[in-house]
């Protein structure tokens, strides 16, 4: 309930600010009391000629209730006016820069870039009513797993007073990144590590953007969702062949995903699930919000 008092405080926000017709609280309103679920995706699918007012409404007939932007590098102005133009909210970002600026690095420069970026990611998301910036912390090519996770966990503290002041969740994502999984490892790893992370940033603003399909890989992701339990702040999704060692597309492959609905009911979670897959055109996003709905269960 907190989660989505948080979601429906920041969703008034940039009505606020963008000064977006009633009619789209109306339509937030029809959606909440449909589903516990709301479909997003991130900009880099919506691959459709014109504006980003024209992005945002392929999105939106394609069946997603709203979007995550890339921040740093987001256009705050012509965000917001694509917002008040299509009806349509942007939920979060992901932060553009964490692959190759990253909080683990052993250069103090960089680090401090990571900071500046993260906080950056943050402003930006406030000022278009999002409230989650997806965080890739680092990589274990850093360094041990002994020196880059406290190094790592004094970076991002220094952005937690600025999430709670904007109220702004930071999501870490759980990628292919060699740190707190063992990446050469088996498939009955745990989130444990993740749980330990988490809890040691030691911040209501601070916990998982889970996506379901990375780790199917190496653990259950059923049992995961369980064990992050309300750390959980947004979903993930793709698909992924445990048999072929691929990803797929949402509801291929070999994931139990009525063990995944079942896991999400037993933690209560209610909130945004995010596409992560290969996008297109309208057809092509018309095809993802479907397979979503297949897989969670949504219609």
């Amino acid at each position: 309930m907190f989660r989505m008092m948080e979601n429906r405080r920041h969703f008034l926000q940039v009505v606020g600010a963008t000064s977006i017709v009633p009619a789209l609280l109306a339509r937030a309103d029809e959606v909440s009391e449909k589903r516990r679920l709301y479909k997003t995706l991130k900009i880099g699918m919506v691959n459709v000629p014109g504006s980003l007012t024209d992005k945002f409404k392929a999105a939106q007939a394609a069946g997603f209730d709203g979007i995550e932007m890339d921040a740093p590098g987001m256009d705050v102005a012509a965000t917001q006016k694509a917002i008040a133009e299509s009806g349509f909210p942007v939920d979060g970002s992901v932060c553009s820069t964490h692959w190759q600026i990253r909080h683990t690095s052993p250069d103090a420069a960089q680090r401090a870039k990571a900071l500046a970026d993260l906080k950056t990611a943050i402003r930006d998301t406030h000022a278009v009513g999002g409230h989650t910036v997806l965080l890739v912390v680092g990589h274990g090519n850093d360094g041990p797993e002994e020196e880059i996770w406290p190094r790592s966990i004094e970076n991002i503290s220094q952005a937690l007073p600025l999430a709670a002041e904007l109220g702004i969740y930071i999501a870490i994502e759980n990628v292919w990144n060699n740190f707190l999984y063992v990446h050469n490892g088996p498939n009955d790893q745990t989130a444990a590590k993740f749980v330990k992370y988490v809890d040691e940033l030691n911040s209501p603003w601070v916990g998982m953007q889970f996506d379901i399909g990375n780790h199917w890989k190496y653990g259950d992701p059923a049992q995961w969702i369980r064990d992050l339990g309300k750390r959980i702040v947004k979903l993930d999704v793709k698909g992924f062949s445990r048999a072929e060692n691929k990803f797929t597309k949402i509801g291929e492959g070999d994931i139990r995903w009525n063990e995944v609905r079942q896991a999400l009911t037993d933690i209560q979670y209610t909130g945004w699930v995010a596409a992560e897959v290969g996008g297109g055109g309208p057809d092509r996003l018309a095809e993802v919000s479907a397979n979503m709905d297949k897989a969670f269960g949504l219609g």
